[in-house]
């Protein structure tokens, strides 16, 4: 999973969204680096990844790609499933995605110490709107291009990224059928933190599937 769903899975409360990025900037052991809010969610963060990685939902969209290209499938699923969740925001949250960026990126603005590279991301991420901008296909591309010119041989994530117009139907059907159950997972675990915490169920993240989806 990349940012978008990281960030709608990991809580809404703003220390909860931080650490739902951070997850992706910020490797190794934690220990008192953060608050203890948002060193949970960057281990929730790391949860959901592992979660993800495992589930055979996923090893099989994995196993649609050619054997050759399957040591770079991981990134390019990762971000057309944001594509998917953009694209289809209306059957997995209850507020609008234009609203829920806008909060999120109020939140970003407002933090004056980011760790590592995020700091020089963030900028870019909130002027070009990352996030919603994951609506469209194009964004895709654009985005693993990127990703491909910081790779020390990027010319394997260009052949996976090829096979993807051709695998997009049935990766959209996978991810319709993932993400509910990655929903619930994410759930259980925001709502057996938050009472091991003391606090209830408070700052979930207010998924709500649609049956018509």
């Amino acid at each position: 999973m990349n940012y978008l769903a990281h960030l709608h899975l990991g809580g809404q409360r703003p220390a909860q969204l931080l650490g739902s990025l951070y997850g992706d900037f910020v490797k190794g052991p934690l220990a008192g680096r953060f608050t203890p809010e948002v060193e949970a969610s960057i281990h929730l963060h790391r949860r959901i990844d592992a979660f993800t990685d495992r589930h055979p939902l996923t090893r099989a969209a994995l196993g649609r790609f050619s054997q050759g290209n399957r040591r770079y499938a991981g990134i390019v699923l990762d971000v057309f499933f944001d594509h998917c969740l953009a694209r289809d925001w209306h059957c997995y949250a209850q507020v609008p995605l234009e609203a829920f960026t806008e909060r999120f990126y109020r939140v970003l603005r407002a933090q004056a110490d980011l760790p590592e590279r995020l700091a020089a991301v963030a900028p870019r991420m909130v002027a070009q709107d990352w996030l919603g901008s994951y609506q469209e296909y194009s964004v895709v591309e654009a985005a693993l291009g990127g990703i491909a010119r910081r790779l020390s041989r990027p010319e394997g994530l260009f052949q996976a990224m090829q096979e993807l117009p051709g695998l997009y139907q049935p990766l959209s059907e996978d991810f319709a059928a993932f993400y509910p159950v990655l929903q619930d997972f994410a759930q259980a675990a925001l709502a057996g933190d938050a009472a091991v915490a003391g606090s209830g169920t408070a700052g979930l993240s207010g998924s709500a599937p649609n049956s018509a989806c």
